[in-house]
């Protein structure tokens, strides 16, 4: 073999291993968001409607059917007025003024909602969590033995933005976050809601 194939094969390796090197820089990038997938059957559209009117100001089908799109569900506007019709969704003036869909309750969202969902946890998981660290998308939460599964329904109850689902084990609870950046956002509001409950009862 000549120095020119010697050359020609060098190159070669080399060009691999750079794009060997930017598929692995591509697979472990950080800070993609995590989206939940639905499926399209009719069942799985209307829990999503009613998540979406119970957590949200929707002022119109337009809205609604952007809000839909988002999250992976074509519907149109014929079948979704059917099953707004189904549901019982009416228009109700809310406190602030706007005309939004509501199903039976009016909605109020503002921070003293966000006080009140603070002060139901706050009860709820007094004296629960004995630590929480973030890793990626995850908050990982330490409780005492057997007060796991108790704590995360507990979380699984309220509508807290950021966070996809729980999952718990004995003494471990796994709160599967939006990103990287909810998930530290959540494990200090975790921690925050847990020592105002016990400055509270000093």
């Amino acid at each position: 073999m000549n120095d020119t194939e010697d050359s020609d094969i060098s190159a070669d390796i080399n060009h691999d291993s750079a794009d060997s090197a930017g598929v692995s820089k591509g697979a472990g990038e950080q800070g993609v968001e995590t989206k939940l997938q639905h499926p399209t059957n009719r069942t799985a559209r209307l829990s999503v409607i009613q998540e979406i009117l119970s957590n949200s100001v929707v002022s119109s089908q337009g809205q609604l059917l952007d809000l839909l799109a988002d999250r992976g569900i074509e519907v149109t506007q014929a079948t979704l007025s059917r099953d707004l019709d189904e549901m019982k969704a009416v228009k109700t003036r809310l406190k602030t003024g706007e005309m939004a869909y509501t199903l039976g309750v009016e909605p109020e969202f503002d921070d003293v909602t966000a006080e009140k969902i603070d002060q139901q946890l706050s009860r709820g998981l007094s004296g629960l969590i004995t630590s929480a660290a973030a890793a990626r998308n995850l908050v990982i939460v330490h409780t005492p033995s057997g007060a796991a599964q108790y704590m995360a329904s507990v979380i699984d109850k309220q509508p807290i933005d950021g966070i996809l689902g729980t999952v718990a084990g004995d003494d471990t609870v796994l709160l599967v976050c939006n990103d990287d950046e909810a998930a530290v956002g959540r494990m200090q509001w975790l921690l925050d809601i847990v020592s105002r409950k016990q400055d509270v009862s000093r």
